[in-house]
């Protein structure tokens, strides 16, 4: 049995695979992202999930061959790796597993842990790809600097527009009505208050501001529709840069998918694809084999050397 869990900055995912490629057991769970919860957290939720998938399967914890843990910002911060990698242990009893960054889990999914890249656009924002067993990460730089085309990304260019379209910086039009109707605003200035104060700028109710972003699109803001155009360019800039790192070239099938929220919209997705088509490389864009929670399943069997055939799911 291989458990994947891929966690997110919204979400955390569980899947149990067998090793005849069989999805036996799935959970989600809260966010498992440090820098929001905590570490107390991060042990309770990664805890209840993997023992709800044990009860499902009808298991116990030693049963499971190997894990992959596939956390947010695993790697970014030295001073916690150690911490992180223990909480593992404290729950299996065992050390039959491995921790990595959450990137890994979408690449791994969308592929089937094959050589290409993957782009990820949830919360957050970064792309993973590997050529050759050679791997390379690009973007993930974090809300505060970076995560370019991302939710968040897109959610606070959305806010910024509504304050201008607010004080006449910019005509009003559908993204405005949109922003003031979910916000319940009686004056447009408790915005601040709503964000800063009671939200305490938390960065998962933020991003998800980002589907108004995406609505108000649909409705023919133009407004909305540059800030959709400016998120596929960005992601496609991080593919691009991806593939120059491993190497892939210019004339050889590149394969890339994608995982995340943000490509649920179609408008996103036909922008990204476009900018791929101008980049001057072989891209091939393929909708994602799996979810991320199975690729990190898949992946830990890859960590063991089992290779994984998967059943239709």
């Amino acid at each position: 049995m291989f458990l994947g869990i891929d966690g997110g900055g919204t979400k955390t995912a569980f899947c149990l695979l067998s090793s005849s490629g069989e999805v036996i057991a799935t959970a989600e769970r809260s966010t498992c992202y440090y820098l929001s919860v905590g570490m107390d957290e991060v042990h309770r939720v990664l805890d209840d999930g993997i023992r709800e998938i044990c009860r499902e399967a009808e298991i116990s914890l030693n049963d499971i061959d190997h894990a992959f843990f596939g956390l947010p910002a695993y790697g970014e911060g030295p001073q916690v790796i150690d911490t992180l990698d223990n909480i593992p242990k404290r729950i299996l009893g065992h050390r039959r597993y491995t921790c990595g960054n959450d990137m890994i889990c979408g690449w791994a999914g969308s592929l089937g842990a094959k050589d290409g890249i993957n782009v990820i656009a949830g919360t957050g924002s970064m792309t993973y790809g590997e050529n050759g067993g050679h791997g390379f990460r690009c973007g993930g730089w974090g809300e505060i600097f970076g995560d370019e085309g991302s939710a968040y990304w897109i959610a606070c260019r959305g806010l910024n527009v509504f304050t201008r379209m607010s004080d006449g910086r910019l005509e009003k039009e559908a993204l405005y009505d949109l922003i003031s109707k979910k916000m319940m605003l009686t004056d447009d200035l408790e915005l601040i208050d709503i964000i800063i104060n009671q939200w305490d700028s938390d960065r998962a109710r933020i991003a998800e501001l980002a589907t108004l972003v995406i609505d108000a699109a649909h409705l023919g803001d133009r407004h909305a529709l540059k800030i959709l155009s400016d998120s596929a360019y960005e992601l496609a800039q991080l593919v691009d840069v991806t593939r120059r790192n491993l190497n892939f070239d210019t004339v050889e099938r590149i394969p890339v998918s994608y995982s995340g929220g943000v490509f649920r919209d179609s408008l996103i997705l036909e922008a990204f694809s476009k900018n791929l088509a101008g980049l001057g490389a072989n891209y091939e864009l393929r909708d994602p084999l799996y979810s991320p929670a199975v690729g990190a399943a898949l992946y830990a069997a890859k960590l063991v050397n089992i290779p994984i055939q998967i059943k239709s799911i």
